[in-house]
């Protein structure tokens, strides 16, 4: 699972400002904390889609949490399953020297549906996905885990 890490500190106007070290871009608040943690899932998935669409790298978290900051609470935004596959996809293109044109021609498909595999908000299923790593020579495995 991708769990991006996020930092929540009081701001001096009574709001909880949110930021993501990742993902420099993000910086939202909420004015209570599961606000804040809602917008910040919100902001993230949108850093996301943006850099998607630009082509631009997406760091991938490294699971470690620096805790030293005393006046942030630091903890994580997990990306919805959808979302990581559509970020996992993108890696393994950047990875390989796929472009989305030559994904498009080794998977006989139109270059919109190509494109669609990589929008956020696009609710892509999961066989395209299956055929899209396929393309590529890899897999993609989901693991089930115990939750914390």
């Amino acid at each position: 699972m991708l769990d991006y890490p996020i930092e929540l500190a009081p701001d001096d106007n009574g709001t909880i400002l949110v930021t993501c070290p990742l993902l420099p871009e993000v910086t939202t608040f909420g004015e209570t904390e599961p606000e804040a943690w809602r917008h910040a899932q919100e902001a993230i998935e949108e850093a996301i889609g943006a850099r998607l669409a630009r082509w631009d790298d997406v760091p991938l978290p490294d699971g470690s949490v620096d805790r030293g900051v005393s006046d942030r609470k630091v903890s994580s935004v997990r990306l919805p399953l959808l979302t990581e596959m559509k970020v996992l996809l993108f890696r393994a293109c950047r990875e390989a020297g796929v472009s989305r044109a030559e994904l498009a021609r080794r998977l006989d498909w139109h270059r919109e549906q190509v494109d669609r595999l990589f929008r956020v908000g696009h609710a892509s299923r999961v066989d395209q996905f299956d055929a899209a790593f396929a393309a590529l020579k890899s897999d993609l495995k989901i693991e089930v885990g115990h939750a914390a």
